[in-house]
């Protein structure tokens, strides 16, 4: 068994790559403050269980929404397709668009420390493994 496929390591790379696929969206949603009917997306974290495997389809996976009426409905799927959590009547502007700068610039340092609290973890974790077998 390779190093990097130990499950705790896995969720860590994970977890990474959550943070740095939001912080793509994230700036998406910074660079269209100024687009006309433009709503603000967010990602849905991972879940892990305790051996560190993702819980409810693995990484990049979405349950499926609602976006029309005209659609059928999946089991157990919100009726819904709700960005920004029922916040965007108070953020709205008159051209529609719906994002609050403040808030997401919040979010994007938010993100990057818990993007640097992760690959801290990371480093040391390997670390760690290294000098368990004397490599270091």
């Amino acid at each position: 068994m390779s190093m990097n496929d130990l499950p705790i390591l896995s969720a860590l790379r994970t977890k990474m790559q959550w943070h740095q696929e939001r912080q793509r969206v994230l700036a998406e949603n910074i660079s269209n403050s100024d687009t006309p009917n433009f709503r603000p997306r967010e990602l849905v974290e991972p879940k892990f269980d305790k051996a560190g495997a993702t819980v409810g389809g693995g990484f990049g996976t979405l349950p499926m929404m609602q976006t029309s009426a005209t659609h059928m409905a999946a089991a157990g799927a919100p009726d819904t397709f709700d960005n920004d959590r029922g916040r965007g009547a108070f953020h709205t502007r008159p051209a529609g668009n719906a994002v609050n700068l403040e808030e997401q610039m919040m979010k994007v340092s938010a993100n990057q420390m818990d993007y640097a609290a992760v690959t801290s973890l990371y480093t040391r974790s390997l670390g760690m493994l290294k000098t368990a077998i004397g490599k270091r």
